[in-house]
């Protein structure tokens, strides 16, 4: 149904290929045709300093060695989640708390609550294993 074109980004004025999938995705929800390069929508929404959620639930279009396509986060769109959409979050916030089995003290990424139990990155793996 959809084919692969090759159009030139707006600003840039590079050739970009929007594949058939990207095609399907965009008209699926209603989107009209990009007019910008992946690079060059990453660079405006990261200007814009747009850190929203994702298209598609964390599906990303990105350019991974000139291919264009789904599961790529390294720029376009996506990456709410993981990482991705071409920003830097900045350093996660820490938390101390005391290891529920050998009761060393412990760095988490998370604010603990009372009740559950929290391990240390050694009784973590120890658990997962």
């Amino acid at each position: 149904m959809y084919s692969d074109k090759v159009m030139t980004c707006a600003d840039c004025s590079q050739d970009f290929v929007f594949t058939a999938r990207e095609q399907e995705f965009y008209a699926t929800r209603g989107f009209t045709e990009p007019r910008r390069c992946p690079s060059c929508r990453a660079s405006r929404k990261a200007a814009r300093g747009d850190t929203g959620g994702s298209y598609g639930g964390g599906t990303g279009f990105g350019n991974r060695g000139g291919e264009t396509g789904y599961g790529d986060s390294s720029g376009g769109y996506g990456g709410g989640g993981g990482g991705g959409g071409g920003y830097s979050r900045g350093p996660r916030e820490m938390f101390t708390a005391t290891c529920s089995n050998c009761g060393k003290e412990a760095q988490v990424p998370f604010r603990p609550t009372s009740g559950k139990p929290v391990y240390c990155s050694d009784c973590f793996a120890l658990r997962r294993a």
